[in-house]
């Protein structure tokens, strides 16, 4: 007689997603070939949120699909209290999916009596019960190290990079990094496309959010094509002035590019009626507003780089493979 019992195990991949943006979701899900989890979510009249899986998660690998868009408190409590009841139904290991990582603009102090949010929701996370961290081009790579467990970082380069070596003569190229946080991203693209690069040299007031004092070119953009890259748009004032700056040292033509498209007003009308901006380029990983389309914006999927990220690491793979 045996001492034990033997089980025949199989893992099983599970997508849940919270109510922040149901469209990424579901493109995730038909990339996969599978559907989202059903999930009974609501607020309750005080605002506090309600969540529950219709199906048993026993087991599971589960992915919790959750980007953190306005309202954003609310959209990441929602996700906590997701990883929550999965953590409490006894989900194997379970994945937190942020395709835009809240908070991550604080990674550090610039000066005294001030918070370092980006871990501080790394730590919500941990506890909560999450065992692994997923993100799109995090404000600053820094960000991986303040999570206790593995941390995969997605780039969005090849999305926007591939957009861009269709629709324009690369030759005539110039990448520029809209400050000095932004060189080694911008030094990524300048290999893919293999084109030379120019810094934007920005003195910011600290006193005053979403404001710059100074702008300075650094590089040869004169009756060049430049093509800004950087990580977000808020409220589009840092990215009309420098656009304007380039036009100001010469360059034929200024493309916008950036993962994420937040567009805090008066984002849309800035970028619109830029006379120095061509086109304005991001992909979907926060949900854009009716309100805030306009004509000079493309949008890009990111469905299937984050639907390739989710097998890798289902199937034990490479997710470090999918840049190389």
């Amino acid at each position: 007689m045996s001492t034990g019992l033997e089980a025949q195990t199989h893992k099983k991949l599970m997508l849940f997603a919270g109510r922040s943006h149901p469209e990424l979701a579901a493109a995730v899900a038909a990339e996969m070939g599978i559907e989202v989890v059903p999930t009974t979510a609501y607020d309750f009249a005080n605002g506090e949120i309600f969540v529950r899986f219709e199906e048993s998660v026993r087991g599971c690998d589960a992915f919790v699909l959750q980007t953190h868009t306005t309202p954003i408190n609310k959209w990441i409590v929602e996700q906590l209290i997701m990883v929550d009841a999965l953590k409490r139904a006894s989900a194997k290991r379970i994945t937190v999916i942020a395709p835009f990582f809240g908070y991550a603009r604080q990674d550090k102090k610039h000066r005294g009596r001030e918070p370092i949010t980006a871990r501080l929701m790394a730590d919500l996370f941990k506890v909560a019960g999450a065992h692994r961290l997923m993100a799109v081009d995090l404000h600053t790579s820094q960000i991986q190290g303040f999570f206790d467990g593995p941390v995969d970082h997605l780039f969005a380069l090849p999305i926007l990079a591939r957009h861009i070596k269709d629709t324009i003569d690369v030759s005539r190229a110039t990448v520029v990094s809209p400050d000095a946080g932004r060189v080694r991203v911008a030094e990524k693209w300048t290999d893919v496309l293999g084109a030379p690069l120019a810094i934007i040299h920005k003195r910011r007031d600290p006193d005053v959010p979403n404001q710059v004092k100074m702008f300075e070119v650094v590089g040869d953009v004169r009756d060049r094509i430049c093509i800004i890259v950087d990580d977000m748009i808020d409220t589009g004032g840092t990215i009309a002035t420098a656009a304007q700056t380039l036009k100001d040292y010469g360059a034929a033509e200024v493309i916008v590019t950036a993962t994420h498209g937040i567009f805090s007003p008066p984002a849309q009308e800035r970028l619109q009626n830029s006379e120095a901006i061509s086109r304005v380029v991001v992909t979907d990983t926060l949900p854009i507003a009716h309100e805030n389309h306009f004509d000079k914006l493309t949008v890009l999927p990111s469905a299937p780089l984050i639907a390739k990220a989710i097998r890798e690491v289902f199937t034990e793979g490479s997710v470090t493979r999918l840049f190389d």
